[in-house]
């Protein structure tokens, strides 16, 4: 398996600037910070372009229910062979 180093959340170095904005917002929504979050860490102008649109596609309201949403991620992730 191979080792990405990432800054864990609560380190000290995730305290201050846009990480601890992001760490934060992911523990609010999930209770923690996804390990996807985690990866993006050393670059967080790439982890805020990651998550808005994320939050663009599957948090904002549109035709489809939420659940909805979730539900098509899973199955094009399957078909994908992506774990995630």
């Amino acid at each position: 398996m191979p080792f990405i180093r990432i800054i864990p959340p609560g380190s000290p170095e995730a305290a201050t600037g846009p990480l601890k904005t992001i760490y934060d917002g992911g523990k609010a929504r999930a209770g923690e910070v996804a390990q996807i979050i985690q990866l993006m860490s050393l670059d967080p102008h790439l982890l805020g372009a990651s998550m808005q649109m994320y939050l663009s596609m599957m948090k904002r309201p549109n035709a489809l229910p939420g659940a909805q949403r979730e539900m098509l991620a899973v199955v094009v992730s399957n078909i994908n062979d992506c774990f995630y």
